[in-house]
């Protein structure tokens, strides 16, 4: 099986299993099934995040890998008398991306219920509502039933859990589309830099992060925990390659390699990336001929921003996989920035040497 054959086929495993923020447990499984036979050690803490650890030849630094588990979704918030479900976000969910899809309500005992996302008819809006995005609190969610007994006797609940109804389908050329690639496409990264890299020099901690999407809570608590010397976040980021970006906009491109990130976010709230760690990602990438851009993003983040604030601090970068229409069922990337991300996260789990983190580390002046 060829790479790509192999990375389509793990991409469609991954995102096909509901797992919003909180509900992660099904993408666990399959990510502890893969990375089992590749790990030296392997544990699901308290949170919920799977730790699979690459000894490296000494124990004295610890390095960290993180890529979250976790999709945007909906939780059923109310059923109406006429069987209708109202529903409320979790994490960045926009209205816009919501209006007329298919979605997947998952109820408590893993029962899963086909409906789609409906909006009052545009035959009887008013003229100024058609010229608006409608509010979440407008939109409902049909799964066919007549009436709240209906709904309630096939096992739905306010609680559940509500993710985009939505297969990986091929595109031209390396181009796929999908849902969840954020960060699903990261998870398959680390997975596939696992099975790639030989032994380390230090201890490799790759970790499978939770909750990401409501606040990077998975990669704090894990950071805590393992208290790595340096660390880096796998995620997917602004590909602005699209009609209506002004040229000198475009923040990465499809196709051009794997994003090492500058900075993201905004003010307090994102990572500026160590230069050292940046630097050393460009050299590794120079080294192995993999092509690479360089990201400058002005929203958005990553799990490297919580854990560059653990404990006294950890040095941190990202390496990101550019991708269009982010937080929406049909998410747009290219299989061979994914494949050439793999390579640089396994080379950087593989040549990141104790005297190059040591370099890292503050130092005493008197």
């Amino acid at each position: 099986m060829s790479w790509r054959e192999e990375l389509l086929l793990l991409i469609k495993e991954l995102t096909q299993l509901p797992g919003p923020s909180g509900y992660e447990h099904r993408v666990r499984d399959k990510v502890v099934e893969l990375v089992k036979p590749y790990a030296d050690r392997l544990w699901i803490d308290a949170w919920g995040n799977v730790i699979a650890v690459k000894k490296g030849k000494t124990s004295d630094r610890r390095l960290m890998l993180a890529a979250h588990m976790d999709e945007i979704g909906l939780f059923v918030s109310h059923i109406e008398d006429d069987g209708f479900l109202r529903a409320i976000p979790i994490g960045g969910v926009l209205e816009r991306t919501l209006l007329y899809q298919r979605v997947i309500v998952v109820t408590r005992t893993g029962r899963m219920i086909r409906g789609v996302i409906g909006l009052k008819p545009p035959h009887v809006i008013k003229p100024e509502e058609a010229q608006k995005v409608p509010e979440l609190r407008e939109l409902f969610i049909d799964i066919g039933a007549s009436s709240k007994e209906e709904v309630e006797k096939l096992g739905v609940r306010n609680g559940d859990i509500v993710v985009f109804d939505r297969d990986v389908s091929e595109l031209s050329g390396n181009r796929i589309t999908g849902k969840a690639f954020d960060d699903r496409v990261g998870v398959a990264v680390l997975i596939k830099a696992l099975e790639m890299m030989g032994q380390p020099e230090v201890d490799a901690y790759f970790v499978f992060t939770v909750q990401e999407e409501v606040g990077l809570k998975g990669a704090r608590t894990s950071a805590y925990g393992i208290t790595p010397d340096v660390a880096l976040a796998v995620d997917v980021t602004i590909a602005s390659d699209v009609p209506g970006v002004a040229k000198s906009e475009w923040f990465t491109r499809l196709g051009r390699g794997p994003a090492i990130k500058i900075v993201d976010g905004r003010n307090a709230t994102g990572l500026i990336a160590h230069p050292k760690v940046v630097d050393f990602l460009v050299t590794l990438a120079e080294k192995h001929k993999i092509p690479y851009q360089l990201d400058v993003v002005p929203g958005g983040t990553t799990d490297a921003s919580i854990i560059a604030l653990n404990k006294d601090g950890v040095p941190a970068g990202t390496v990101s996989i550019p991708s269009r229409y982010i937080h929406s069922p049909v998410e747009v990337l290219d299989l061979e920035d994914v494949y050439n991300a793999s390579k640089l996260a396994a080379a950087f789990a593989s040549e990141a040497t104790e005297e190059w983190i040591k370099s890292l580390k503050g130092m005493v002046i008197k």
